[in-house]
């Protein structure tokens, strides 16, 4: 007898024997339909690995993108005064906070509500007055732009997306529209006319975030502390050296911080959207591994009909004293070498796709011309990919899992096999 190819002498029987098996299932005729279902058994194996893979690692890559830019158009942390006014004590403020080793910038700023009109056209925007001088060390927002933001001269910046819909370039003048400020709190209040003041467009800016691009103005901070009758800035940002540290950050000032201020950090502000995203990737990977599990349930059929077509052998190896566990064993390395060469194949191919994904979108979607994700719709506009070691590592072990449990019953029947009713019917 032949020995089978890769597998050494010394290798236990049952290994070489199933080994021989897989191979015979893939290249005689005899039992072509065996080698047809195990090849199919293969191949769903490998597209639902490969599918797991894609999909998992384009989520990464979104999160990742997604928030990249979030961080590039807000802080870290942010501490603010309850209602909107001016920070009480802003030195002391100031230096509780560069107390903290994790903070290496601090800039203030003025956030208030406002509408920006041109003609007939408005919008409701988040005006932000920032610190030419400063801003650019907290965020990385319209950082070429802020030294255009001269105090007393009443310019603006505004989003690629707003500008779009205003229809404004630089030099263009716009009008801001400030609700009046009650006079016992000192907030705005939405009881009288609004204050017009003219603006001029000094810059357009494109963080490659379309809700900031869209609805976001920047200032100069003296200039929207006048318009919003601020006696100070009403927030300080904050950049740390790193941002996953900002949870903690938060909690060691908030002993530090006076009455009637409170702070947020950048996961608190978008919760809701990496909390969905996270929920959405666990369930897409719970949906797709359905798909591998069915693949790999295919290897029941398979062995089965194995099973069946080497009676005649199971029953000489039992004759020669083989041990039913030995028997099973045979059988347990045909299916699981059809389940490893599947996940071998699905991982190779999710790695490849994965990685040249950004690369072959733009590609696809100029031969289709057809754009996958509208910037108007999305967060992006392009396809990105992250494949993770901590993403791929479980979805082999599930693949391969899966496969070695659907070998099981297949392989327990070939071990009860009677010789003599085997060897009865050959």
């Amino acid at each position: 007898m032949k020995r089978p190819r890769f597998l050494p002498r010394e290798w236990p029987y049952e290994w070489r024997v199933g080994w021989r098996y897989t191979r015979a299932g893939r290249a005689t005729r005899s039992n072509g339909f065996i080698s047809f279902i195990s090849g199919v058994s293969m191949l769903g194996i490998a597209l639902g690995v490969a599918a797991l893979i894609v999909v998992l690692s384009v989520m990464n890559g979104f999160q990742k993108e997604v928030q990249k830019r979030m961080l590039s158009a807000v802080a870290h942390i942010e501490v603010l005064e309850d209602r909107g006014q001016a920070l009480p004590q802003l030195p002391m403020l100031e230096t509780a906070i560069f107390n903290q080793i994790d903070v290496v910038a601090v800039a203030p700023f003025v956030r208030e509500q406002a509408m920006l009109a041109r003609g007939e056209d408005m919008r409701g925007v988040q005006v932000r007055g920032v610190d030419p001088a400063r801003e650019a060390a907290v965020t990385a927002l319209a950082a070429d732009l802020l030294p255009r933001l001269a105090a007393g001269r009443f310019g603006v910046l505004v989003g690629t997306a707003l500008a779009d819909t205003l229809g404004v370039e630089v030099g263009d003048a716009l009008s801001l529209l400030v609700p009046r400020r009650s006079g016992m709190s000192g907030s705005a209040s939405a009881m009288g006319a609004p204050r017009v003041r003219p603006l001029t467009v000094v810059g357009i800016f494109d963080s490659g975030h379309y809700e900031y691009d869209s609805s976001l103005a920047l200032m100069n901070l003296a200039d929207a502390q006048q318009l919003f009758e601020l006696a100070g800035p009403n927030g300080l940002r904050l950049r740390l050296d790193d941002p996953d540290r900002a949870p903690a950050v938060v909690q060691a000032l908030a002993k530090h911080m006076p009455r009637g201020t409170w702070l947020t950090d950048w996961t608190r502000q978008n919760a809701t959207w990496f909390s969905a995203l996270g929920h959405q990737k666990r369930l897409l990977f719970l949906i797709l591994v359905l798909i591998v599990a069915v693949a790999a349930f295919n290897l029941v059929s398979m062995l089965m009909m194995s099973v069946v077509d080497k009676r005649a052998d199971i029953a000489i190896l039992r004759t020669l004293g083989a041990a039913p566990r030995s028997i099973m064993l045979v059988f347990m390395v045909q299916g699981a070498m059809v389940g490893i060469l599947g996940t071998g194949l699905g991982l190779a191919l999710g790695l490849v796709v994965a990685l040249n994904l950004p690369e072959w979108i733009p590609a696809l979607e100029q031969a289709l011309g057809v754009h996958f994700l509208p910037k108007d719709i999305y967060l992006i506009d392009h396809m990105p990919s992250d494949p993770q070691m901590g993403d791929i590592a479980p979805i082999v072990l599930v693949s391969l899992l899966l496969s070695l449990l659907a070998t099981l019953y297949p392989s327990w029947r070939a071990s009860q096999m009677n010789p003599a009713e085997a060897l009865k019917y050959e």
